[in-house]
C-alpha cells in the first residue's frame, strides 16, 4: 500500500486557527513561532522606512505580517515585509493578496531561517517576486536577490558600512547602519 500524503489546499488553510501564524508550502503546512523582539525592531524600522518612501512618492502599498498572500491553491505566505507597486493593486483584497508582491523582505528567525532561504526563496522565484530581501540580523546583513530567470540571482550582499539600494523601489536608498545599529 502507498503512503501518500495528502497537500493542503487553501480552502484547508482557511480552516486552521486564527490563534497560530501558519503558512502552507507547497501544500505543507507550517507553523511558525512568534517572532523575537529584535526581529520585530528590524520589522518596524524597515517597514517605517519602506512605508514612508512608497506612500510619499505613490508607489504603491507596503504591509507587514501577518498578512496573507496566496501565490497558488497549495502556496500560502505571510512574508514580514511585502510591497505591491501602483501598477499591481489590484491583486490586494480585503483579505489577502492574490498572486505575487514586487518586492518581498524576509527577516531571519531561528525558526524561520532554513524556510525562508529554501523553500520561500524557490516559491517567490516561481511565482514571480521581483526582488527578495534576506535579512540576518546575526550576520548584520542583508542580501538582495532579483528575479532572473525563473530563480533568483544575487544583486548584492549590504553589511554595516554600506548603504542598499532597489531597483525595485527606484531611488530608495537605506544606510544599513541606521536598521542595523545594536541597541
Amino acid at each position: 500500500m502507498l503512503d501518500v500524503k495528502a497537500k493542503l489546499t487553501y480552502a484547508d488553510y482557511l480552516e486552521m486557527s486564527d490563534d497560530e501564524r501558519y503558512e502552507l508550502l507547497n501544500g505543507d503546512l507550517f507553523l511558525s513561532p512568534s517572532p523575537s523582539e529584535l526581529h520585530q525592531y528590524l520589522l518596524s524600522v524597515l517597514h517605517l522606512r519602506i512605508g514612508s518612501f512608497a506612500r510619499d512618492r505613490n508607489l504603491g502599498k507596503v504591509y507587514f505580517s501577518p498578512f496573507d498572500v496566496v501565490l497558488s491553491d497549495t502556496d500560502v505566505v505571510k512574508p514580514d515585509l511585502l510591497f505591491i507597486s501602483s501598477d499591481r493593486i489590484e491583486i490586494i483584497t480585503a483579505n489577502n493578496v492574490q498572486g505575487a508582491p514586487d518586492l518581498v523582505v524576509e527577516i531571519l528567525s531561528p525558526g524561520t531561517a532554513d524556510r525562508d532561504r529554501t523553500l520561500k526563496l524557490d516559491l517567490y522565484a516561481k511565482h514571480g517576486v521581483k526582488e527578495y530581501w534576506i535579512v540576518d540580523p546575526d550576520a548584520r546583513t542583508i542580501m538582495v536577490l532579483l528575479q532572473g530567470e525563473n530563480r533568483f540571482e544575487v544583486s548584492g550582499i549590504y553589511g554595516d558600512e554600506q548603504s542598499l539600494t532597489s531597483p525595485t523601489l527606484d531611488g530608495f536608498t537605506i544606510a544599513l547602519m541606521d536598521i542595523l545599529e545594536a541597541k
